[in-house]
């Protein structure tokens, strides 16, 4: 009762403020005074406080035979008059600096700091009060984390050689040396050369038609986080899908992904029709080899997708959905620091589902909901158990800690329930109106989670007097009692299925006449499957495993999200006949989403963990940096490296 008392009277006073401030400047400098840490990063050994980089062009030399790029990173500069410039890099050889523009540059001393694994080094450069520019010439090494070095037989086409980057969250260090940190918002350019028969593209406007001489320039003049500045180079075709967006891929896979993908164009309107125009001019996406680490990433202009999202039947698109919502919260609005990782996450996923509720309807988008927030409540619980409870925070505190230690399903579900509740709490008007204007207000910048608070209550709650919880959920552990509850007619009905399977009723065996009400694959939805295989019990009779097999195929489906859930429970279940199946299908994918909760599994008894590490041992080559070292710390929790390097 005394908290309820306190937060109605520090409700009243903002009321009462807001009331006095009726400029919108005024309200902007209430809300700065509450955002004191945009610039301060746990993250990053950049000075971006005393001098900071307004754009970069790169001179970037891609070499397959060594695996190297050679760069020069020319960094424009906003200098406040300070005689030292600091960089993040990691892995990077550093052959020289210069001062100056091209064509007038003088060399400058520097110094590389003390390494930290997580981290990399400072690089501490001599510079007058005057500097504006900074040339940066540098190697990549074999130790550079961002890159991922493909040979032929680790791609599709098996032909051609494939390289790509991720930058997400720390790792464009390691690639680039920059001030990485991702409330230094900054615009670049590149010219690129590469050998002539390959193709290169950048998270940037890119070139309508292959390149003859294997050089190619690209432009991003959005200001963007340096996490986002993404290049892939590999044989490549170009399919366009609408009017502003189509999909890059290797030759073998382009008639699929237009088949898959044929839907965007609508995502697009969708979106627009939601929260206002798409700033990025086009909405491309490359598909890449099965090593990329996640569903997709959601670089500007280009959209980095892994192939498993190719499932024949388009059910797996609501990652494409993310991605392009990524467009607005993550890319326009960007997380001051990890820290505030649900800004990005959080909102994306609110927005994915109203996307595909947009295209599909409420009841897919509800289904769609339903299943990512089981995965959270999971989540929800190992966290609350382990070393870090206080993770289940939408607000985190990670310095001294890898960013991706943060990047769990609290920020992407709890962030989505969070807005799902308030909408809930204020109706879609209202709530569609305030995201509407929170998108415009704050376009091309960073901000944190106090910012965010301060105006949401600003522009949202006090005006309208809306008593809402807002900071247990930004800041208390766990999942607030208002969550709002979803709820699925058909995932009921598939509930019941998978009950009377467990009870032994074999639900396939029909009668003669009745062969067209045979439970079929096709009669359910992806997300209803998954349904269905949760509602199992977590260990069952490898017999019964096998039947299901036997009808549903379920283990050679095609389909990664439902073999990935088939494969846990025959893992749990000790039904080894799956491990061919098994066995080709970590050898072949390279995403972390799935890999990670496999090896899990097979890491719980010692005959399992001893069969899973042979295959990690062959497998891990078509693994991008990202994914075997989560493996590796599963397998080999308290061991020295299983290898020494890739």
């Amino acid at each position: 009762m005394k908290n309820n008392i306190i937060y109605y009277f520090l409700f009243c006073l903002l009321t009462f403020l807001v009331s006095c401030n009726e400029d919108s400047e005024t309200d902007e400098s209430f809300i700065h005074k509450i955002d004191k840490t945009l610039l301060k990063d746990g993250h990053s050994y950049s000075n971006v406080n005393q001098i900071r980089t307004k754009h970069i062009h790169l001179d970037l030399d891609v070499n397959f035979d060594n695996k190297t790029i050679y760069g020069i990173a020319r960094h424009e500069m906003v200098n406040t008059g300070v005689d030292t410039a600091i960089f993040d890099i990691k892995a990077l050889e550093i052959q020289k600096i210069t001062l100056g523009k091209k064509g007038s540059e003088s060399e400058t001393d520097f110094i590389i700091g003390e390494n930290d694994k997580l981290l990399g080094q400072p690089l501490l450069v001599k510079i007058k009060k005057d500097t504006k520019f900074i040339n940066i010439y540098y190697k990549t090494t074999d130790k550079t984390e961002a890159l991922d070095w493909l040979d032929p037989k680790l791609t599709i086409g098996k032909q051609f050689p494939f390289m790509y980057s991720q930058g997400e969250a720390i790792l464009t260090r390691s690639w680039i040396p920059v001030q990485d940190l991702p409330s230094n918002r900054i615009t670049y350019s590149a010219d690129v050369k590469i050998p002539s028969n390959l193709r290169a593209i950048m998270s940037a406007e890119n070139p309508i038609s292959k390149s003859e001489d294997g050089l190619y320039h690209f432009e991003m003049k959005q200001p963007i986080p340096c996490y986002l500045i993404a290049i892939a180079v590999g044989n490549l075709e170009y399919r366009r899908l609408g009017e502003k967006c189509g999909v890059y891929t290797e030759p073998e896979l382009i008639l699929k992904c237009a088949y898959e993908f044929v839907d965007i164009p609508k995502m697009i309107k969708a979106a627009e029709k939601i929260y206002g125009k798409y700033q990025w001019e086009r909405y491309d996406m490359v598909v890449l080899p099965y090593s990329f680490p996640f569903g997709g990433m959601e670089n500007p202009r280009l959209t980095f997708v892994n192939p498993t999202l190719i499932a024949g039947d388009r059910s797996l698109v609501s990652v494409i959905a993310h991605e392009l919502a990524h467009s607005w919260s993550g890319n326009l609005v960007t997380n001051a620091s990890w820290d505030d990782f649900w800004l990005n996450e959080g909102f994306t996923v609110y927005f994915e589902n109203r996307i595909m509720e947009e295209i599909y309807g409420k009841e897919t988008a509800d289904m769609l909901a339903i299943v990512e927030f089981q995965e959270m409540e999971n989540e929800l619980k190992t966290i609350s158990k382990g070393k870090h409870p206080e993770d289940t925070k939408l607000k985190l505190k990670l310095e001294g800690r890898s960013p991706d230690e943060g990047m769990t399903l609290i920020g992407y579900v709890k962030g989505a329930f969070f807005l799902k509740t308030l909408e809930e709490k204020v109706g879609r008007e209202l709530f569609d109106k305030f995201i509407k204007s929170y998108f415009k207000k704050y376009s091309f910048k960073s901000i944190t989670t106090e910012r965010f608070e301060a105006y949401l209550n600003l522009k949202l709650l006090v005006p309208n007097k809306i008593l809402f919880n807002t900071k247990e959920w930004l800041y208390a552990e766990g999942l607030p009692k208002n969550c709002i509850k979803l709820e699925s007619e058909r995932f009921k009905e598939v509930q019941k299925l998978a009950d009377r399977f467990a009870a032994g009723e074999d639900i396939f065996k029909v009668k003669k006449k009745k062969k067209k009400n045979k439970i079929t694959r096709e009669k359910f939805i992806t997300q209803e499957w998954l349904e269905f295989i949760r509602r199992l019990p977590s260990k069952m009779e490898p017999e019964r495993l096998a039947y299901l097999d036997e009808n549903l195929n379920f283990k050679g489906c095609g389909n990664s999200e439902i073999m990935t859930e088939w494969y846990i429970l025959g893992i749990n279940s000790g039904y080894k006949s799956i491990r061919p199946d098994l066995k080709r299908f970590l050898y072949k994918v390279g995403r972390r989403k799935y890999l990670e909760p496999i090896y899990e599994a097979l890491s719980k008894n010692k005959d399992d963990l001893i069969w899973g590490k042979k295959v990690f041992l062959k497998a891990k080559l078509g693994y991008h940096f990202i994914s075997y070292s989560t493996i590796e710390e599963i397998l080999y929790p308290s061991e020295e490296s299983a290898y020494s390097s890739r």
